[in-house]
């Protein structure tokens, strides 16, 4: 039963809970925390606004770009290996090499890690949302 108040709790609740997303991305790159759980994290917003509001978090959320953004996921992951591969390193390799050269963003690091960690991230999010938005959007055949 969607009331006024969930739809409230729901809207409120989804702006912080993307930011946890993108901190757990963040700090993924020196602590504990990974692209994985941050698209999780991700996903779960967006289904809370899907469980709180079908009809219109469905206008607002495209279903039909999910799929698209898992593809992106999956062919930025697989570029970065073939890149590596074909630069004659073993596959997950972190480059640049410790004590090498970082680039750096504010505080963040640019390194091969980061770039994995993004593609993992667009590819559970879109994983995610694009399976349950096939889910919700088949109909019943009648027997």
């Amino acid at each position: 039963m969607n009331t006024v108040l969930t739809q409230r709790v729901a809207k409120l609740l989804y702006a912080p809970i993307l930011v946890v997303a993108c901190a757990i991305l963040v700090k993924g790159y020196a602590d504990v925390g990974d692209g994985f759980a941050a698209g999780v994290v991700a996903a779960l917003a967006v289904v809370l606004q899907w469980l709180a509001a079908p009809g219109d978090a469905g206008r607002r959320v495209a279903v039909s770009w999910w799929p698209v953004v898992a593809f992106c996921g999956l062919s930025g992951a697989i570029l970065l290996a073939a890149a590596l591969a074909a630069r004659g390193t073993e596959l997950l390799t972190h480059l640049p090499a410790p004590g090498g050269g970082v680039v750096k963003v504010g505080t963040a690091e640019l390194i091969t890690a980061v770039a994995f960690d993004v593609t993992v991230f667009a590819l559970v999010l879109g994983a995610v949302l694009g399976i349950l938005g096939a889910i919700a959007t088949t109909k019943e055949e009648p027997e």
